[in-house]
């Protein structure tokens, strides 16, 4: 299953470098190999079996990679846009021994970072199925999967705005859920300007607090779960993994989702701390050593958050693991509180989903 990285901060940039490659289990490395801690027992009551998280996190993810990292510099030379923009640069290989990321990595710092590498689902191994996917300021990414999406793809299509629809270039469950979430987010303000082309809305260069993030995005599962159901009947639908994070650069929504009543999500983890870790400018390093050549002191690291499949430091103080169906919000002060995402007992699959995921 995918891997994806999220990293957010009002202040304090990372280089790409520190946080992507250089930790001995960034997400470069998660191409095959995986680290789970605290996965196995976190739900009080039940066990999760080795299986299943087998199953939902320890597939080999060979099959693309991409980045989106937040700049000003569009906003320095363009008069008509304010603020920080989605850089985006993917590759339909895995990162390991791509030198043009590398490159980038080494020479990049950003207060706003979405990396994701690719474990494809039935579609195509194609460049422009890889995440993140990017809606003007805003920008999605995913793991898990949209049970039977083939049947409901085209009955989805009428969901999507006009905007949405014609920015979606891929094949993907993923690029799909993401049109919906944007469609839903900006429903309200819709009207493409006569300046835009025809790929991008007015809505795009707005931006929404998280509390109206998630409810677009939790709309936007219970209109697939809602198909599904109709397509398919009700006792033929199989659960649905669902972790997306979803950004506009200075706020932040992550969501831990399946609906079904016992099987669990792929991993998602949470760090306010691991930040000051994963960079070379503190003294602690990723692989547990001290760094010699630090300049500032570990208080002095601004607020910050960290959102990943798994943890790329192998302190697991630093992190927590997002329980099964709630979601993590970020202000644009970098403010990080915890909901639960609470489903109708009717969107819950009903049949256990064997080795789907």
């Amino acid at each position: 299953m995918c891997r994806w990285f999220a990293y957010l901060s009002p202040s304090e940039e990372c280089l790409l470098e520190d946080v992507l490659i250089s930790p001995p289990h960034g997400l470069a490395k998660q191409v095959h190999d995986h680290y789970l801690p605290k996965l196995f027992s976190h739900t009080p009551g039940e066990e999760t079996t080795g299986e299943e998280i087998t199953l939902r996190n320890r597939l080999f993810n060979v099959d693309g990679f991409g980045m989106a990292w937040y700049t000003h510099t569009r906003s320095d030379f363009v008069a008509t846009t304010e603020g920080m923009r989605p850089a985006v640069y993917k590759h339909s290989q895995p990162p390991t021994n791509d030198a043009n990321f590398h490159s980038i990595c080494a020479n990049t710092a950003t207060t706003a970072l979405f990396a994701h590498i690719r474990a494809a689902t039935g579609t195509g191994v194609a460049t422009i199925n890889n995440h993140p996917f990017t809606f003007g300021r805003h920008t999605v990414m995913h793991n898990g999967l949209i049970s039977d999406f083939a049947d409901i793809r085209r009955a989805m299509l009428p969901l999507l705005a006009k905007p949405e629809y014609e920015n979606v270039l891929g094949t993907t469950d993923s690029e799909h859920l993401a049109a919906l979430y944007m469609t839903n987010l900006t429903r309200s303000h819709s009207k493409p300007t006569p300046s835009q082309s025809s790929l991008s809305s007015s809505a795009w260069e707005e931006t929404y607090p998280p509390s109206e993030m998630l409810a677009a995005l939790v709309s936007a599962f219970k209109s697939i779960i809602a198909l599904q159901q109709a397509t398919l009947g009700p006792e033929n639908v199989k659960a649905c993994s669902l972790n997306v994070c979803c950004t506009d650069g200075r706020r932040l929504l992550a969501v831990r989702l399946r609906n079904h009543a016992t099987e669990q999500p792929p991993s998602l983890y949470y760090s306010t701390r691991a930040g000051i870790t994963l960079n070379r400018k503190y003294p602690d390093s990723a692989a547990g050593e001290q760094n010699p050549n630090a300049s500032r002191k570990a208080a002095e690291h601004g607020k910050h958050v960290i959102v990943a499949s798994e943890p790329t430091t192998y302190k697991a103080g630093e992190w927590a693991l997002i329980e099964k169906n709630h979601a993590l919000l970020v202000d644009a002060q970098g403010n990080v509180t915890l909901e639960a995402v609470e489903l109708p007992q009717e969107l819950m699959a009903l049949a256990a989903t064997g080795k789907h995921f």
